[in-house]
């Protein structure tokens, strides 16, 4: 049965708030931030991908095209082949369609510190382990939210491009190879947002927004957006989203961990920080960001609120993979801006 969210979606807290199962499945060949990742299904085993991120040094040169899969049963992780420009890039997304994984867009780090919005998207074949590039974003670009819906359409939720955020929702149908565009996104645009989908309802939760500046003299500022947004795709005209403002007090982050539990019907987003920052984890203020210790799932008119263990809380994600009865993230930083080689995978129960 499909629960509808609106304007009257409004938030309760769970009076319990219980500290999760914490499980560390596998180590990744090599620490890895900021990194696209996906799940699927290959000959009846679920395998975890990472694509692309940043490396331990956190400088441009960290920058990386690299790729790794994990099975998740066994507990192992390998490297496989990385995209195939061999382009580093942060802040890509992936998702899974049709059982092909499509890794979208991203950005560069040039030495001089200037960035670029990628256009590229590639399909990457579980199966066979072969890419092929797909069509390019019309508007490039890194840190969107991706959500597929119906197993085939990939919608692109706002993001950065090159200077600025935009408001462009754009849809990618696997099928057929080609972009189209869908109602626009009616928030302040941002970057680094959460993002996940039930049927036709979707979330949109936090990121961050672009401040102008209040003088001549002074600078625009990167801010957390403290917002959250439903939308309801329409079935019979897929460039239609109905958005509407939701009550969330504590989902706005800034890249963190999230998806649609197909097992609950809830919407689960774990970790991320409040203090925006820049991909070597330092805020934009200054100050040295750490990831929130929490992990909420929620659902028409509540919220569970789960109390992480700070030590095991993390960032910089762009994705959140539901396997076993749990949700597990590959990779990622610790409170100490430390990139992590861990393969976790945290449980409510």
């Amino acid at each position: 049965m499909t629960v509808l969210l609106g304007a009257a979606f409004l938030a309760t807290c769970s009076p319990s708030s219980p500290e999760p199962g914490i499980q560390t499945l596998a180590h990744l060949p090599e620490a890895v931030s900021n990194n696209a990742v996906a799940a699927a299904a290959v000959e009846g085993r679920v395998m975890a991908y990472s694509f692309a991120g940043m490396h331990a040094g956190k400088t441009w040169q960290s920058v990386t095209a690299d790729a790794y899969a994990c099975d998740l049963e066994a507990g192992e992780c390998r490297e496989m082949d990385g995209l195939p420009d061999g382009i580093g890039r942060l802040a890509a997304i992936a998702v899974t369609a049709g059982n092909q994984i499509y890794v979208f867009g991203g950005y560069t780090v040039a030495e001089d510190g200037s960035e670029r919005s990628t256009p590229e998207v590639w399909r990457f074949d579980p199966q066979s382990g072969e890419y092929a590039q797909m069509a390019d974003i019309p508007v490039p670009v890194d840190d969107s939210a991706a959500l597929v819906y119906a197993d085939r359409y990939v919608y692109l939720v706002s993001g950065w491009h090159d200077h600025d955020n935009v408001t462009a929702v754009q849809v990618f149908d696997t099928a057929e190879d080609r972009w189209f565009t869908a109602t626009s996104w009616p928030g302040s645009p941002v970057f680094g947002h959460a993002g996940a989908i039930l049927d036709n309802r979707l979330l949109i939760c936090g990121g961050v927004e672009v401040v102008p500046p209040v003088s001549a003299d002074a600078r625009r500022t990167f801010e957390l957006y403290e917002a959250c947004w439903t939308g309801e795709i329409n079935p019979g005209d897929l460039t239609d989203i109905t958005w509407n403002t939701a009550s969330l007090p504590g989902a706005a982050r800034y890249r963190a961990a999230m998806t649609g539990s197909l097992e609950t019907g809830r919407f689960v987003i774990m970790g991320g920080a409040v203090n925006p920052y820049n991909y070597n984890g330092i805020g934009y203020d200054g100050a040295a960001a750490g990831p929130v210790s929490l992990m909420m799932q929620i659902s028409e008119g509540d919220i569970d609120r789960l109390v992480l263990p700070h030590s095991s809380a993390t960032m910089d994600h762009r994705g959140l993979i539901e396997w076993n009865g749990g949700f597990v993230t590959l990779g990622g930083m610790t409170g100490r801006q430390t990139v992590s080689d861990e393969v976790r995978m945290m449980r409510s129960d």
